[in-house]
């Protein structure tokens, strides 16, 4: 008998059996509080995509434009569909539907005494209280996802202080816009229709996206005064003496980027750098540089040249009255007669054309068919893929002729003058087809009451403007408003942008 007992005492057969029925319930309330950890852990998640995607396609449209805020709400509504699941409520739930609020913020907290900004709460300075006037200062949105319910299976309430079984789940999200050029010249252009916008009639965007409108030529003016049409320099990696300026205005992409949130001003002497730099464009420099050849076409009506050692010693212009010129100016220039957008400023007269010029008159000039006896002009372009005409609305704006001539290999059609649009002097030109183009960031300079060098003055958008001849007659520049960034604009300048809408929170 001794010896059955003590074989039954040392046998630890089943032993396992009385474990696992000992630990069973901690094995099965562990197993719980991991299915709940990870049912907390995927709600939060998709609460948490949810708030991320309504916040960046919000951020999106916060561009500085007056109806910033009211194209944010209509992609927060309409652009974002988010479903989670494991709430309480029954079924996939969709998190637009939960309750999504939001606040647009003029700033987001800085870095303050060593406290990173995301550790500091959003001040009531940060929030856009008025939607309306202060629309185009959004920059940033704020997302709260309204917090939902959810119920664990592990149960809770037996532990210590009473804790109850189910609680609520929120997500929050901090998204901004930032819109920057790169490879843009350092200069800014008074918006010319800030005025006819503020009462109410054309506006930039609607001015880019017409041709009748952007035929118009525009008189930059390097004054010291920011009226509509004036313009002046940005502060740039690349400096802002004389020298720097006038190869600034010379390069074909300056090495300098922009945001469209802030840029800085630096006026300064422009005269000199102004024409020397942009007159290299056609080729109209004392000295060739091959690091800044000029355009490919630059006809422009000479009569006569000198040249020495590969560069412009000398020209001369045709008048109308001699021969054939280049890009003519808008009949109200030459009759005086320009007059300003809103009659309620008169003193802006002359700073826009009527965008009255004679295309057809210029092809017939330009383009006469070899050895012909009269010159016979080539047809003007026209076609499906180039709906322009001789004249009317639908004439074809000056940038347009000389990318056409570029394109379809007339740059060396002689003039009834004689003159063509390669290189006076055998300069190698540049295969950049857009070599007269000024790149610049456009200002609302009245509404920002500008005055000299001021820091963070945020850009209404990046333009694109046409040279349409070279400096002549002192300090101004005749150009064609060619292309706009952002609304209104036509795409011709996507190379440009870096447009980024991004997480902050």
């Amino acid at each position: 008998m001794l010896r059955i007992i003590r074989a039954f005492w040392r046998d630890q057969r089943g032993i396992a059996l009385v474990l696992v029925a000992v630990m069973l319930p901690a094995i099965v309330g562990f197993s719980l509080l991991v299915i709940d950890m990870s049912r907390v852990n995927n709600l939060q998640n998709d609460l948490q995509k949810g708030a991320d995607s309504f916040a960046l396609a919000t951020a999106a449209e916060l561009d500085g434009r007056s109806d910033s805020i009211t194209r944010g709400d209509h992609a927060l509504a309409t652009l974002v569909l988010n479903q989670y699941n494991f709430t309480t409520a029954p079924g996939p739930q969709n998190l637009a539907a939960a309750g999504v609020t939001r606040r647009y913020l003029r700033s987001i907290p800085a870095t303050l005494n060593g406290v990173p900004g995301d550790a500091r709460a959003i001040s009531a300075a940060d929030v856009i209280t008025n939607e309306v006037a202060d629309a185009k200062l959004a920059r940033f949105v704020e997302i709260r996802v309204t917090p939902v319910g959810f119920s664990t299976i592990f149960p809770v309430s037996f532990l210590p202080g009473g804790t109850n079984n189910s609680w609520t789940i929120g997500a929050l999200a901090v998204a901004g816009f930032s819109t920057s050029v790169c490879d843009y010249t350092p200069v800014f252009i008074c918006n010319p229709y800030e005025k006819t916008e503020a009462a109410g009639g054309l506006t930039l965007e609607q001015a880019a996206s017409n041709r009748d409108q952007r035929r118009r030529q525009l008189i930059l003016r390097g004054d010291k005064f920011y009226g509509p049409g004036n313009f002046s320099f940005l502060d740039s990696p690349l400096g802002n003496g004389a020298k720097a300026l006038e190869q600034a205005m010379a390069k074909v992409r300056p090495a300098a980027c922009f945001g469209q949130n802030g840029v800085n001003t630096k006026p300064g002497q422009n005269a000199g750098p102004v024409l020397d730099g942009l007159n290299a464009r056609f080729g109209l420099t004392s000295t060739y540089i091959p690091s800044d050849p000029p355009s490919p076409n630059v006809r422009m009506g000479v009569n006569a040249v000198t040249c020495k050692s590969g560069a412009v010693k000398s020209v001369t212009f045709n008048t109308p009255a001699q021969g054939t010129t280049g890009l003519t100016r808008d009949g109200c220039y030459t009759s005086g007669t320009c007059t300003p957008l809103d009659p309620a400023h008169p003193a802006d007269a002359g700073m826009l054309g009527d965008g009255i010029w004679d295309p057809g008159t210029y092809w017939a000039a330009n383009h006469i068919v070899p050895g012909s006896s009269p010159p016979v002009s080539r047809p003007f372009p026209s076609g499906p893929d180039i709906p322009w005409t001789a004249s009317g609305v639908n004439a074809a704006t000056r940038y347009e002729i000389y990318r056409y001539e570029i394109d379809h290999g007339m740059i060396a059609d002689k003039s009834t003058s004689g003159d063509t649009g390669t290189p006076l002097c055998g300069e190698t030109p540049i295969s950049i087809p857009d070599r007269r183009i000024l790149y610049g960031a456009i200002l609302d300079c009245s509404e920002l009451a500008l005055n000299g060098n001021q820091t963070d003055v945020p850009v209404r958008a990046f333009g694109s403007f046409f040279i349409t001849e070279p400096i002549k007659d002192g300090k101004e520049i005749y150009v064609e408003l060619v292309d706009i960034t952002g609304k209104g604009g036509r795409g011709t300048l996507d190379n440009f942008l870096r447009d980024e809408a991004q997480l902050y929170r």
